[in-house]
């Protein structure tokens, strides 16, 4: 596990996060039409193009998580895409869930699919390339029962020792959604009772967890809930991944969760700004990085440098969050 735990390390190393370009095919084929573009194969690889090989990404984002389709992509200049992140010094990723279905007699809530055939896919991947994955499970406070976050935690845990099982790091995300109009406290009950079940179901699948990147929402109130301070985000949700995260995890990595870069940023700076963690705290953030530069972007060449302009000022601004260098008051 040595080799595994020096890439997870590698991709929550401080000054760096994790760029998250793994959208569905349907999804981003939607994110592109609503910005003027066609949702074709070739535009969607141009866009990811444009993403991957924006000068000086390497120095503020270690890894790049990238979709099957454009895993099994090659750029313009030939490359395959999984080799040309190597070599823009970038580690390759890989999402290997295939999306949510309704849990029987689950109240509402939603479980992660994806496990049947999973250890043939993810040799396939090691031999291409891939130096980690994610897997994402989807837990909503308002429809959320203790048989939701353990069959939730259990899939998350089946994947992440296959993928150590085959060389890869695997990324565990168990995210609660930031939609809704609950309040700080339901999210941070609902965070905290989560990551229990999801550490309880990895100890007992065996996981290195020294081998792992833990990929949490923060804790907020819902987006239609009200807002509180950016100091009070990172306080609760410090709290409840020091009662909830064992210290041989060796880096968390945030999702965005549908906030901005600014405010997504300023919960990281405040976290990073106690001081006390254990872990790594860095970024994997998706729309909260990579929105901007779509709309710079619009499918037009000529407008290719200004995008990759506004990723990496975007990226950048969250890389100074690692060392809690942003303003935190609002």
């Amino acid at each position: 596990m040595s080799d595994l735990r020096a890439t997870a390390a590698a991709l929550t190393a401080r000054g760096r996060g994790i760029l998250a370009a793994d959208e569905s095919i349907r999804t981003m084929s939607a994110r592109l039409e609503a910005a003027g573009v066609a949702g074709t194969e070739d535009n969607r690889r141009d866009y990811r193009e444009m993403l991957i090989t924006t000068p000086g990404l390497a120095t503020v984002v270690s890894g790049v998580i990238l979709s099957d389709e454009t895993f099994g992509q090659r750029l313009r200049d030939g490359r395959d895409v999984p080799t040309a992140c190597r070599e823009l010094g970038l580690l390759p990723g890989i999402k290997v869930d295939t999306g949510t279905s309704p849990l029987p007699s689950g109240n509402g809530a939603l479980v992660t699919e994806g496990l049947d055939g999973l250890g043939a896919r993810l040799a396939d991947y090691a031999e291409r390339g891939a130096a980690f994955a994610k897997w994402r499970a989807v837990i909503d406070a308002r429809t959320t029962t203790p048989y939701a976050r353990q069959e939730n935690a259990a899939a998350l845990a089946r994947y992440a020792a296959l993928c150590q099982q085959h060389g890869i790091v695997p990324i565990v995300e168990p995210e609660v959604l930031a939609d809704g109009d609950h309040d700080l406290v339901t999210c941070a009950k609902t965070t905290s009772e989560t990551l229990s079940a999801v550490f309880d179901a990895l100890a007992a699948a065996g996981v290195d967890l020294g081998a792992i990147v833990l990929k949490p929402n923060f804790v907020t109130p819902g987006l239609r809930g009200t807002p509180v301070a950016s100091r009070t985000v990172g306080a609760v949700t410090f709290d409840v991944l020091r009662r909830t995260v064992p210290d041989a995890v060796p880096g968390i990595a945030f999702l965005s969760g549908g906030h901005s870069n600014e405010r997504a940023c300023a919960f990281l700076s405040a976290i990073n700004a106690i001081g006390r963690a254990p872990w790594a705290l860095t970024f994997s953030f998706g729309r909260a990085l990579v929105s901007d530069a779509l709309q710079a972007w619009r499918g037009d060449d000529a407008n290719v440098p200004l995008a990759q302009q506004v990723l990496l000022a975007n990226c950048e601004r969250a890389a100074r969050a690692t060392e809690a260098a942003l303003t935190v008051a609002s």
